[in-house]
């Protein structure tokens, strides 16, 4: 059984999903194993990791949509010490997840046909994250 570790620095530059699959994909690859677990963790309380739909944008409008409409900016909030988007960004982090795991198999993520991993920017302005990568297997 063999580990590797790696941290992701991912630049954003609005709110909304941004695609990280093709910046794993590779490190993965070069780890040169064949079977595992993936565990992606995004270390931000205002950002989080989502597996969805890869093919049609529309997915990634609706969702982004829906989650203002769920977690809306609002200035009624105790904390907003960064602006109106504070608040707001804290709640759709709780309601989605910051750590993911996806299996390995034949040296490739197991993720289905029309799926990717996504890091979901809830903040206005650009931010620049973290994601750590954790890779177990053979």
């Amino acid at each position: 059984m063999r580990q590797a570790t790696t941290l992701l620095t991912i630049d954003t530059s609005r709110q909304g999903l941004v695609d990280v699959t093709h910046r794993i994909e590779p490190w993965i690859r070069e780890q040169r194993m064949t079977e595992g677990l993936l565990t992606v963790f995004c270390r931000h309380t205002s950002a989080s990791l989502l597996i969805q739909e890869n093919a049609a944008p529309e997915v990634r409008t609706d969702l982004e949509a829906y989650f203002a409409r769920i977690a809306p900016e609002s200035r009624d909030y105790l904390h907003d010490d960064e602006g109106p988007d504070d608040m707001p960004a804290h709640l759709r982090t709780a309601l989605t997840q910051v750590a993911l795991s996806i299996p390995l198999i034949d040296g490739r993520l197991a993720l289905g046909t029309w799926q990717g991993l996504y890091l979901f920017e809830h903040r206005r302005r650009p931010h620049r994250r973290t994601v750590a990568l954790h890779l177990i297997g053979d």
